[in-house]
């Protein structure tokens, strides 16, 4: 019987994917389609990617599936040929990255979940099949230049303060459960305006579109790929870049370069920066911005006593750990300060 899950050490397969001779290319897809049985689609596909060296993180659920990946290049073509002979996959968009250097996975995981993005949505009546119109890089800098026009942001505060379309709408909230009603509410005297909602890859501001359609809003658009396929077009089509800054995204890279600009700024001197990173204090692990001054300065934590704390016996950090419950341990801008430390209980979200 074939093992659908992976058995060996998460730091064995880190040093088996350094040890790699082969190129790899980080990709991302979603489809919104029905599955009837989740479970068994998850174990299929398991077994199928598995086959072909496939690392990443994907998520099934009975309205479709999400993934980023990265998969060796000489199985390019066979990862979408298999993707392709799976009728509602078939000719799906596979976003490559830009800015990559093909370690962003280790392992395969896939899960299945109640939704492939958590949404928060318990109108019966709501549907994906009513979404907004797709733009493409070209029509988006055309409306841009359209002063009936509202670009809606619908990433985490974290992911605007690093790059963002230019006068973009962010939609302040931790979770895109919160930014979907605070999207609706923020846009009521907009509702006769063209409407563009983007994210990372176009799974969330593809959702995020038919949720305003339901709510009553007309001329709603979403960015087709999102960030990832814009910087694509940008690059082939020789295109001026309304995106500035740098894409986060949610794999070991934690972000991608889209223009040069740096638009944040370090979350402990101030000094321009926007290189996302996790506290190397086991006890946090907060996701923060850091320059590379501070990260010299400070070990690569986030404060002194984390810094106090991660240069411990390891024993000892492990004892202070015991029993804490590090929630989602994130920089948050709108309060203007970081998450509770190891000797706090962060208040989780949900």
């Amino acid at each position: 019987m074939a093992v659908l899950h992976n058995r060996v050490s998460q730091e064995e397969l880190k040093k088996r994917l350094y040890e790699e001779t082969v190129k790899r290319s980080t990709i991302s897809f979603y489809q919104y389609f029905p599955i009837s049985n989740p479970q068994q689609f998850r174990d299929e596909l398991y077994k199928a990617l598995d086959q072909l060296k496939v690392f990443g993180r994907i998520y099934v659920a009975q309205e479709g599936i999400n993934a980023q990946v990265s998969v060796p290049e000489n199985n390019l073509e066979a990862l979408r040929s298999y993707l392709y002979s799976i009728e509602p996959l078939n000719g799906i968009r596979l976003n490559i990255a830009v800015d990559d250097d093909g370690k962003s996975f280790w392992v395969l995981k896939i899960k299945v979940r109640e939704k492939i993005v958590a949404d928060g949505i318990s109108d019966p009546s709501f549907s994906m099949e009513n979404k907004g119109r797709y733009v493409d890089a070209k029509q988006m800098n055309q409306l841009l230049q359209d002063d009936n026009t509202v670009v809606i942001d619908m990433r985490n505060h974290y992911e605007y303060e690093v790059g963002h379309f230019d006068k973009a709408i962010e939609i302040p909230s931790d979770t895109f459960r919160e930014q979907l009603p605070m999207a609706v509410q923020m846009m009521q005297d907009k509702k006769d305006r063209n409407i563009i909602m983007y994210c990372t890859g176009g799974i969330r501001c593809e959702k995020a579109s038919a949720y305003m359609l339901h709510s009553g809003f007309k001329n709603v658009f979403h960015l087709e790929g999102g960030i990832i396929n814009y910087a694509k077009q940008v690059k082939e089509e020789g295109l001026p870049s309304k995106f500035i800054g740098k894409n986060f995204v949610f794999d070991n890279r934690l972000g991608e370069r889209i223009t040069p600009d740096v638009i944040a700024k370090c979350h402990q001197c101030g000094q321009p920066a926007d290189t996302h990173t996790n506290c190397k204090n086991d006890g946090c692990h907060l996701l923060f911005i850091q320059c590379e001054a501070c990260a010299a300065t400070f070990d690569g934590c986030c404060s002194e006593a984390c810094q106090t704390t991660y240069n411990l016996p390891e024993a000892e950090q492990r004892a202070m750990r015991k029993g804490v419950d590090k929630g989602r341990m994130v920089f948050n801008k709108s309060r203007q300060r970081l998450r509770p430390r190891l000797n706090e209980t962060p208040k989780r979200n949900s």
